[in-house]
């Protein structure tokens, strides 16, 4: 049986914004749930909520409403901190410290004995890929460095549940990588991790479960799998043939036609392909290929933020 980590309820968080300290809404009764052991993702486009959820989450914003529950205990619990792990979209390190005395502060601030410090160390450095550079300061650091060398502050203390905002911000496709290898060994590990990022293609290839956040509410929750059956799927035709006569026999329907490669395409919605394929075989042109286009949470991210505008 599933362990609920993390359970959001209604969550809400007003700003005061302007002179007149006018009352804004950014979180309109969030709700979503994390189980022990599960990669989820929380996404949506800039502005939609989510750092501020993360906050929310952590105590470091004060909710307006709505309940927070970590590990079984109120997220107010001061206890249960020490078993997360965090990164935030933003970090901010004392740039005068190097990566490996950064590693040390954090570790010493969870309390870590010291033989076990400097082991933990040593293996978070290998495994973000940062050993030569553990003896440089922060502030020699470019963006990618940075980023790697905060996953590993948001892993010094082997955290059961862990919060990544934008992990992959800044990083070169070799980083993105190693990365994602490390997200995915800490959940054969058992560990839980929370994570929003804009790379859409890395929530797909990483997360059990997605959330889709859209104006500071929830529209979407869900496998990958049944997230992704809720997008039609495009088609893509292959033809040889005379363009004007496919065009005469297709006019009446809502389809795309261009010249690629020597052939017609013909680019149409699923809903009307058995109408597509009747008109085309009415018509002198030879069927090459049909090619379904991938369904993608790029599509569903689309969609809903064109319901959204």
């Amino acid at each position: 049986m599933s362990e609920t980590i993390l359970q959001v309820n209604e969550l809400v968080k007003n700003f005061k914004t302007g002179f007149l300290g006018k009352e804004a809404q950014v979180l309109r009764g969030v709700s979503f749930s994390v189980e022990r052991g599960e990669i989820f993702g929380f996404i949506g486009p800039n502005g939609a909520g989510k750092t501020t959820t993360f906050k929310c989450i952590l105590g470091f914003a004060r909710k307006s409403g709505g309940t927070v529950s970590l590990m079984g205990e109120t997220n107010e619990n001061v206890g249960i901190k020490s078993r997360i792990g965090y990164l935030p979209e933003n970090p901010y390190f004392y740039d005068y410290l190097t990566g490996e005395e950064l590693l040390r502060y954090m570790g010493d601030l969870h309390g870590i004995n010291a033989n076990t410090l400097k082991d933990r160390v040593d293996v978070l450095l290998s495994k973000v890929n940062m050993c030569h550079a553990r003896k440089l300061q922060l502030r020699k650091y470019s963006k990618g460095m940075l980023q790697r060398i905060g996953v590993a502050q948001a892993l010094i203390n082997d955290p059961e549940f862990i919060i990544l905002d934008e992990p992959m911000s800044g990083l070169d496709p070799i980083g993105r990588r190693e990365i994602k290898d490390l997200i995915l060994e800490k959940k054969a590990k058992g560990k839980t991790i929370l994570l929003s990022s804009h790379m859409l293609a890395d929530v797909e290839a990483l997360c059990d479960r997605v959330a889709l956040i859209m104006n500071g509410r929830v529209v979407r929750i869900g496998t990958i799998g049944e997230l992704l059956n809720e997008i039609h799927t495009d088609y893509e035709l292959f033809l040889e043939g005379s363009r004007d006569d496919v065009r005469e026999h297709v006019k009446d329907l809502n389809v795309e036609l261009e010249e690629r490669a020597g052939f017609l395409v013909l680019k149409f919605d699923e809903d009307i392909k058995t109408r597509v394929f009747e008109a085309v075989m009415k018509s002198s042109s030879e069927i090459v290929s049909l090619h379904p286009m991938r369904k993608s949470l790029e599509g569903l991210f689309v969609e809903e933020a064109n319901k959204n505008e």
